[in-house]
């Protein structure tokens, strides 16, 4: 291919992409449709039209030609019995029986075939007109189906009077007819033009308010492509097809700014958090350079928390990575009993603490769900009741609960862990589950305050939510509501 062609090419589909819009196909098809069912119809209107004329035409002019045969075979009559200065006005004769119904043209001739009485316009005769026109029988006939005379077109008829005493020539003209029929078959092809172009104008005018809208969402999809920002405002009006795809598309563009949103404070927050256990790992280990100068006991103390500090670096990162898995996790929904997962989750707690943990179970507990995410979260629950419980003696309780709503349906399920800990701060109860937040009494223990956090987003993952209060007596009630019918 040439140099020049080959950079010519792309400008060529480009142009093309750009004049098959949306708009312009839906205009295009319009009109085309429109067309095509205008030209079909008016083909078919205009020839059954001209059919029916034609036939009306032809049977109007048998009836005239068959009235006359029916005159001269009754009765014989003479060339002066048709002709036109009838000396009887007031009688109506033979001519005006003919002339009446069907306004036709009559020639009378002589037995010799000449023109007695001429018409107007004039008819030729012609060998076999001449023929009838001596012929002995009465109602011989013979017909013309075309004759041009002078600018118009005749179906001619000649009957013979009979007996040799002439004929009389009967002529309807149908180019009157013809030039109406052509005058019909212009006028409806300027209809059908003046439709074709309405349904065109129309088409554009249906496509341009069907496809605004499109534009504006393409142009808003565009813009979120270049510049990267989510927080755009789709517009949306109305309440068909395109108006859900607005609202779904701008719904997208929420959840992916919220997802973009929570992964930044996510980063912010491990950012943060990490800090100061990096920290204090780096402080330590520069001490390691010197650990030959050092006491045996600080040698001890030392080793001691660089192994707490990598418990807790290790924890936290776990922890990170559940809360990030969680966010977006593909596990897929099961139907599955909370109770089975709480029984599961207390004979792990046992084994890990040798602590006393007891299942309390009421109503219907089955609920769609992901089995991994719902144990996580009841078992970050029931880890940090054990945590908190210094004693290391008072009964953790998980209870699990089946509600039902006001007028007796299934209602939801709920999940609650008891402990006998210090309880909760009124000023922590709202913030509890919030990443990274640990209460002030609880800085000095070990954890990286995500675990509520991670109860709090399986909670909302299944149409649920979190809850803290204070136990009577003392403790604390932490727990989640998780919907009979997931999320």
């Amino acid at each position: 291919m040439p140099p020049r062609l080959s950079r010519l090419r792309p400008r060529v589909r480009f142009s093309l992409r750009r004049v098959s819009s949306l708009r312009t196909t839906f205009t295009v098809s319009f009109a085309a449709v429109a067309a095509a069912v205008t030209v079909l119809v008016g083909f078919l209107s205009y020839h059954a039209a001209a059919r029916l004329v034609r036939v009306d035409q032809q049977t109007v002019f048998a009836e005239v030609v068959q009235d006359l045969r029916d005159q001269v075979r009754g009765s014989a009559l003479l060339p002066e019995d048709f002709a036109s200065a009838d000396p009887d006005p007031g009688h109506d004769g033979p001519r005006d029986d003919i002339i009446r119904p069907s306004r036709t043209n009559v020639q009378v001739l002589d037995a010799d075939g000449t023109v007695d009485d001429r018409g107007n316009p004039g008819l030729p005769v012609g060998a076999d007109d001449r023929r009838i026109a001596a012929a002995r029988a009465a109602g011989t006939l013979v017909q013309h189906k075309e004759v041009q005379v002078g600018d118009g077109r005749y179906r001619v008829a000649t009957v013979a009077l009979g007996g040799g005493r002439g004929a009389v020539q009967v002529a309807q003209e149908f180019s009157d007819t013809e030039d109406l029929l052509d005058e019909l078959q212009q006028r409806t092809v300027l209809l059908e033009l003046a439709v074709v172009i309405a349904a065109g104008l129309s088409g554009w005018w249906l496509a341009r308010r069907i496809t605004r809208r499109l534009v504006r969402l393409a142009g808003a999809a565009e813009d979120v492509a270049r510049t990267g920002r989510l927080g755009i405002q789709v517009p949306v009006t109305g309440y068909d097809e395109v108006a859900r795809l607005g609202r779904s598309f701008d719904r997208m563009l929420g959840r992916l700014a919220q997802s973009e949103e929570d992964q930044r404070r996510l980063v912010q927050d491990a950012g943060h958090e990490l800090r100061t256990p990096l920290t204090s790992l780096r402080t330590n280990i520069s001490m390691l350079r010197r650990i030959d100068e050092l006491p045996p006991a600080v040698r001890e103390e030392l080793v001691a928390d660089l192994a707490q500090e990598s418990r807790e670096l290790t924890d936290l990162v776990n922890e990170l990575v559940a809360l990030a898995a969680g966010q977006s996790d593909t596990e897929p929904m099961q139907r599955i009993d909370l109770a089975d997962v709480a029984e599961d989750v207390a004979l792990l707690a046992r084994r890990r603490s040798g602590r006393e943990i007891t299942v309390r179970v009421s109503g219907s507990t089955t609920v769609d769900g992901r089995p991994g995410a719902l144990q996580r979260a009841v078992s970050n629950l029931v880890e940090n009741a054990v945590k908190f419980d210094r004693s290391g003696k008072a009964l953790v309780e998980i209870a699990v609960t089946g509600t039902t709503t006001a007028d007796g349906g299934i209602g939801n399920v709920r999940v609650e862990v008891l402990d006998r800990g210090p309880g909760i701060a009124d000023g922590d109860l709202v913030r509890i589950f919030d990443r990274f937040y640990r209460a002030a009494d609880a800085r000095s223990l070990p954890g990286s305050g995500l675990g509520l956090s991670i109860v709090r987003e399986v909670a909302t993952a299944h149409g649920g939510a979190p809850f803290a209060f204070r136990r009577d007596g003392g403790g604390a009630v932490i727990g989640f509501t998780v919907g009979v019918g997931g999320d």
